[in-house]
């Protein structure tokens, strides 16, 4: 008999099922791969535009923060921009947030709380992702010893000049004396996603050293989230979420094809299924290390 009139043989239940599940699969990791190494830089570049006019405008107005606590006398929120770091010789051009959660260094390097701001008196740490949303501090491992660069905050342009970068095991420099200023910068070491270890520059002020702020935040008191190479599980119920939007499209998705065939459902529910995917591996994002 021909090979071309072979009769088909349907498939069982639960080879449907498993059909079905490897699709769902497939799907998710599509979206997630997606999400982190392309649409991840764009919503960084987007964020980043909007905490610079909003940083220039608090700027202008003399309400830029200069401690833990906003202008308003408030505690200033995760995600809020409180400075801005230009690196020229490694390409750095960007907004810091309060924060250092996975979903804050998502819109740029993020301030540690428990720390004072660049340029006041003591150690301030400002932790940035390696590869996703932008990779801002991904070549901070190649600056050296007398590296110049600045930070502007809402007590004016800080200027740093490195001392030198260090990882896991190296001797950290001797604490900085009464009325010094140093900045930590932090990011992942090791290939693109697939971090190591933690890589540390740590750079000296050489223009006026600022008085500190008040901070409320210890480093005993910071949330595991916000520290070095931390994940963020506070949102994993809306991953639960999304992932049950995702399963439900697919179900009526596959209702469509069988009821109204597969032109239409390709119309329909395409736009869908991509978003509720999307969904789902920004969730899963979050679960990923900060600095990475």
């Amino acid at each position: 008999m021909p090979r071309s009139m072979v009769p088909l043989v349907p498939l069982t239940r639960e080879q449907v099922f498993a059909q079905g599940a490897l699709a769902i699969v497939a799907a998710l990791l599509f979206a997630f791969a997606l999400n982190l190494m392309v649409l991840s830089h764009l919503q960084h570049v987007v964020s980043q535009q909007q905490l610079t006019n909003t940083f220039r405008e608090q700027l202008a107005a003399g309400t830029a923060p200069v401690s833990e606590g906003a202008f308003d006398k408030t505690l200033l929120p995760d995600g809020a921009p409180v400075a801005i770091i230009q690196i020229p010789s490694i390409g750095v051009n960007e907004v810091v947030v309060e924060g250092t959660s996975s979903a804050t260094t998502k819109n740029g390097p993020g301030h540690r709380r428990d720390s004072v701001l660049p340029g006041q008196q003591g150690v301030s740490v400002v932790m940035g992702r390696t590869a996703a949303y932008g990779g801002p501090f991904s070549r901070i491992q190649e600056l050296a010893p007398g590296d110049a660069f600045t930070v502007l905050t809402g007590q004016g342009v800080q200027k740093f000049e490195v001392i030198g970068v260090r990882y896991a095991g190296d001797a950290s420099p001797p604490a900085p004396a009464a009325g010094q200023s140093r900045l930590i910068l932090e990011s992942a070491r090791g290939a693109a996603f697939i971090p190591n270890g933690v890589a540390r520059v740590d750079a000296q002020l050489v223009s006026t050293v600022m008085p500190a702020g008040q901070r409320q935040s210890a480093y005993a008191t910071l949330p595991p989230q916000d520290k070095e190479m931390a994940t963020d599980t506070s949102t994993v119920w809306a991953l639960v979420f999304a992932l049950q939007f995702f399963v439900v499209a697919e179900i009526a998705a596959v209702w469509a094809y069988r009821k109204i065939g597969a032109q239409k459902m390709w119309v329909v529910f395409v736009p869908v299924m991509f978003l509720a995917g999307l969904l789902v591996a920004d969730q899963v994002t979050r679960l990923l290390p900060n600095l990475l």
